[in-house]
């Protein structure tokens, strides 16, 4: 994980120290100083539309060959959301491991979609275990339990949270 701004070096220390102070929580990754905004036209995070040099909240999650697999782009107005952040990430993960999709609203531990049949063999055999087991709706549509479940707790954001009740108290 990484991050990247058109803000300073001193803005992004001044921003982690700020973040460790309130919430008691050390940033643990490096955060790139890209005063010029070079990096981040190559990756679409400043609009144009609206102003040449405020950047768009992106979010890439690229996986070990260096391929991007997901992008989410935030605009200024509007924050990120971690858990959905990280929901997504579990969902690619799941997928790949699972050699399946995830439906829509997709949340951890639940059922993935099976790939549809490659010959009208399997076609046959899918409908009749959809039939016998009552996992999915058609040949086309099926589902399983993915392997390897596990629910990501996310520390941090409780940790940020439990900071912020913290702060509204004192």
């Amino acid at each position: 994980m990484l991050g990247l701004s058109v803000d300073s070096n001193a803005s992004h220390l001044a921003w982690i120290y700020d973040i460790y102070l309130k919430t008691g929580i050390k940033i643990p990754f490096p955060i790139i100083a890209d005063r010029n905004g070079q990096i981040a036209r190559k990756y679409g995070m400043i609009s144009s539309d609206i102003s040449n040099t405020e950047t768009v909240r992106n979010v890439f999650i690229i996986d070990d060959k260096g391929i991007i697999r997901l992008i989410l782009i935030y605009p200024m107005n509007v924050g990120r959301c971690i858990p959905e952040i990280l929901r997504a990430l579990t969902a690619l993960q799941v997928a790949d491991s699972n050699k399946a999709s995830t439906p829509a609203n997709w949340v951890p531990c639940e059922p993935v979609i099976l790939p549809s049949p490659q010959t009208f063999a399997e076609l046959e055999a899918r409908s009749r275990e959809v039939e016998k087991n009552k996992n999915g709706m058609a040949w086309y549509l099926s589902f399983k339990q993915p392997k390897d479940c596990k629910v990501m707790e996310n520390t941090e954001s409780k940790q940020l949270k439990e900071g912020e009740e913290k702060s509204d108290i004192t």
